[in-house]
C-alpha cells in the first residue's frame, strides 16, 4: 500500500511542477504563447490545451481504476475541456491558464478523496501497460516537467515509457498534403 510519505511527495511534486510551468507560461506574452519554440512543434497555447485534455483523460482513468478492478482505459478521454487542442491558438493565454488551474484543482480534489489503498489500484492502457493509480498520478507532474522543457525550446528531461518502446512525437504538427 502507498505510504503517507509517497502520497505527500506526490502532492508536493504536483504543486511544484505545475507552479513552475504556470510561472513560465504566465511570463510569455500573448504573441510568444502563440508561436512554437521550434519550427513544426506545438505552440505553448497548444501545449496548454493538450495538458488540459490529458489531465481530464488521466483523471478519468484514475476514477475508472477506483471504480473497477483493473479496467482497460483505451478510448476513455474524460470530460470535455473549455478549450480543445484544435482551438488553442484562437483562445487567449489567460483562458488556457485558467483552464489548466481548473483541471488541476479537479485532480487535487480527487486525490484528497483517495484512501491510501486506492493508490495501489490499477488500470491498463494499450499504450502504457498496467499502472497503479499512484503511477498514473505521477504521470501528471512528469508531463508538466516535459512541457516546461518544450516551452523553453529544450529537449525534455522526461519522456514517457511506451509499451512499444517508441515514443510518438506528439509535439510535431501533422504534415499537410
Amino acid at each position: 500500500m502507498a505510504d503517507e510519505a509517497a502520497i505527500r511527495d506526490l502532492f508536493e511534486k504536483m504543486e511544484y511542477e505545475r507552479g513552475r510551468l504556470l510561472a513560465l507560461l504566465e511570463s510569455l506574452s500573448e504573441e510568444e504563447a502563440s508561436r512554437p519554440a521550434k519550427p513544426g512543434e506545438w505552440t505553448p497555447k497548444e501545449q496548454m490545451a493538450h495538458l488540459c485534455e490529458m489531465e481530464a483523460a488521466y483523471r478519468a482513468w484514475v476514477e475508472r481504476a477506483i471504480a473497477e478492478e483493473n479496467p482497460t482505459v483505451d478510448g476513455i478521454r474524460g470530460e470535455p475541456v473549455a478549450v480543445p487542442l484544435e482551438r488553442a491558438n484562437q483562445a487567449s493565454k489567460d483562458e488556457l491558464l485558467a483552464e489548466m488551474r481548473r483541471q488541476r484543482e479537479k485532480t487535487l480534489a480527487l486525490m484528497r478523496r483517495l484512501r491510501p489503498e486506492d493508490y495501489d489500484r490499477t488500470a491498463t492502457s494499450s499504450v502504457f501497460g498496467t499502472l497503479t493509480v499512484l503511477q498514473w498520478l505521477r504521470s501528471y507532474y512528469r508531463h508538466d516537467r516535459m512541457h516546461y522543457d518544450q516551452v523553453q525550446g529544450q529537449e525534455p528531461t522526461y519522456r514517457p515509457r511506451y509499451l512499444s518502446g517508441q515514443e510518438p512525437d506528439q509535439r510535431r504538427r501533422p504534415q499537410s498534403a
